[in-house]
């Protein structure tokens, strides 16, 4: 027995230094969250879903406003506004922030709940890797990969960013690159079929209490560390037509919390022709670039206001 246990130990042993070996390589290929597990934790922060992960990019506000950023925004399944979130915040952002600079998108989706979730175990964010971990600075993130990585580790090696970036790309401020076909008919195509979800969803979903009630304790949880401001991305005209049809009280709510909690809101969703989305729904990225400058633009021009 004495002799099994010792050969059985090093085949563990091999098993684990190739795990080890592997799991090295997690970079912005391995997946399209894992670095929002793996870099510091920041004092500047966006939220939001995957219109804010892909329409906010870090650097561009880093430029501008002299800070860096993490984006820590995932998807609308992952990361609406809810307790959940506001637990992985925690987690993430650098406890001794005090001048922070927090960017919380939002739109009627990620304020929303479907119709027939009744129980907050019914919550999508349930699958949500917020959900499962506990480390957010960790680099390599062996806790990530051990409870979120749905392919084999081999895969981390061979599609490392040495080898040529992924198409969804994440970089290591939390910035989504997606590099996709932007010819006129593949634009067109995707953009109509992801108009027809959102027509198929609309009367699905509501705006919930409980999201807005954990936005608003996000909020208050931010405020003593920074300035928040609530930014609403542009998408399509069809989309936010859509969008503005079945939630025409949107806007008003947004505006009602920034006046309650005395932050600004700024609405870019009323100019939706003025940038390029890849299917309607999510920002090309040279227009992400152009939305992050206005962005910046903007909290330049309020905190020039508030010191006169």
């Amino acid at each position: 027995m004495g002799k099994f246990l010792f050969k059985i130990s090093f085949y563990i042993i091999g098993i684990v230094a190739v795990l080890l070996f592997l799991g090295s390589y997690a970079d912005g290929n391995t997946d399209d969250n894992y670095m929002h597990f793996a870099v510091e934790k920041p004092q500047n922060i966006i939220l939001g879903d995957s219109r804010g992960v892909q329409g906010v990019v870090p650097e561009v506000l880093k430029q501008k406003l002299s800070v860096p950023f993490d984006n820590f925004s995932l998807n609308i399944v992952q990361s609406p506004y809810g307790e959940i979130y506001l637990k992985a915040l925690k987690r993430k952002l650098d406890p001794d922030t005090k001048n922070g600079i927090f960017i919380l998108t939002v739109n009627p989706w990620n304020l929303a709940l479907r119709n027939i979730v009744k129980k907050a175990e019914d919550f999508p964010e349930e699958s949500s890797p917020f959900r499962n971990m506990y480390f957010y600075n960790m680099s390599p993130n062996y806790e990530y990969l051990l409870k979120n990585l749905n392919k084999s580790w081999f895969r981390i090696y061979l599609d490392r960013e040495a080898v040529g970036r992924s198409n969804t790309f994440l970089h290591k401020d939390g910035w989504m690159e997606v590099n996709i076909d932007m010819n006129k008919d593949s634009i067109a195509a995707r953009t109509a079929q992801k108009t027809q979800e959102y027509k198929d969803m609309l009367n699905g979903y509501t705006l919930s209490e409980k999201r807005m009630k954990a936005l608003n304790e996000i909020i208050d949880y931010l405020q003593p560390k920074g300035t928040v401001y609530l930014v609403r991305i542009p998408t399509s005209k069809n989309i936010t037509a859509l969008e503005n049809e079945r939630f025409p009280e949107f806007n008003g709510l947004m505006r009602e919390l920034s006046g309650k909690k005395q932050i600004k809101f700024y609405d870019f969703s009323n100019r939706p022709d003025d940038y390029v989305y890849t299917d309607g729904n999510h920002m090309y990225k040279e227009s992400s670039k152009v939305l992050s400058s206005q962005i910046a633009d903007s909290i330049i021009a309020a905190d020039r206001k508030k010191s006169k």
